[in-house]
C-alpha cells in the first residue's frame, strides 16, 4: 500500500503526461487493472485486450488534450476499466450479470485444505455472480483492489453514501447465500 501511494506521488510530481510520466502511470496501474479485469471476465486474452484498450484510450485523451487530472488517474483508469468490461458484455449480449472470477492459488502443502479452500472460494464465486452488476463492481474494488470507499466513488461516479449503500447490501446478500452452506456443512 505504502508502495503504491509513493509510486502515485512520483506521477502527480512528474511533467504533466510527459513520456516518463505515461511510462509510470502503466507500470504502476497496468497490472492492477489487468488483475480487476481479469477477475470481471475470466479471460487471460480478453483481459489483456481490455487493458490495452484502457491505456489505448488514455494515450488519446491525451492526445486530445483531454487527460485526467493526474491526482485522479487511478479513479480515471479503473472507471475507463470498468466501462470496457460493460461495453465487452454488452457486445456478449447473451449474459445477463458479470461475473466476478477470482483466481485461487494455494501455497498449502495439504491437499484437503487445498480443496476444501476450492470449495469455498467456488462457493464465494457463485454467490457473487448473484449480486447485481454494480455490487460486483463494489465489493471487487473494495475487498479484492484494497480501494477506499471514497475511491470508489470516483470511479463509479456515485455518491459515497451510495458505494457504502451498495457494499452494504452486497455483504449482506453474501451472507444469506454463504451461511446456510456454511452451517449445513458443519452438521
Amino acid at each position: 500500500m505504502a508502495d503504491r501511494t509513493h509510486e502515485q506521488a512520483r506521477i502527480t510530481q512528474a511533467q504533466p503526461f510527459d513520456q516518463t510520466t505515461l511510462a509510470q502511470i502503466y507500470d504502476t496501474y497496468q497490472l492492477p487493472l489487468y488483475r480487476y479485469i481479469y477477475r470481471r471476465v475470466g479471460d487471460v486474452e480478453t483481459a489483456r485486450d481490455l487493458t490495452a484498450d484502457v491505456f489505448k484510450r488514455l494515450l488519446q485523451a491525451v492526445h486530445k488534450g483531454q487527460e485526467p487530472d493526474k491526482n485522479a488517474i487511478r479513479a480515471w483508469l479503473y472507471r475507463t476499466a470498468h466501462n470496457q468490461v460493460v461495453d465487452y458484455y454488452r457486445r456478449q449480449q447473451h449474459r445477463r450479470h458479470l461475473p466476478l472470477f477470482d483466481s485461487v492459488v494455494s501455497t498449502a502443502d495439504d491437499p484437503v485444505e487445498t480443496a476444501e479452500h476450492n470449495i469455498a472460494a467456488a462457493a464465494v464465486r457463485q454467490a457473487m455472480q448473484q449480486l447485481t452488476p454494480d455490487q460486483q463492481q463494489v465489493v471487487s474494488l473494495k475487498f479484492l483492489e484494497g480501494f477506499t470507499n471514497q475511491e470508489i466513488a470516483d470511479i463509479l461516479d456515485k455518491p459515497v453514501g451510495a458505494v457504502k449503500s451498495l457494499q452494504h447490501r452486497a455483504l449482506a446478500a453474501l451472507q444469506r447465500q454463504l451461511l446456510p452452506e456454511r452451517e449445513k456443512a458443519l452438521t
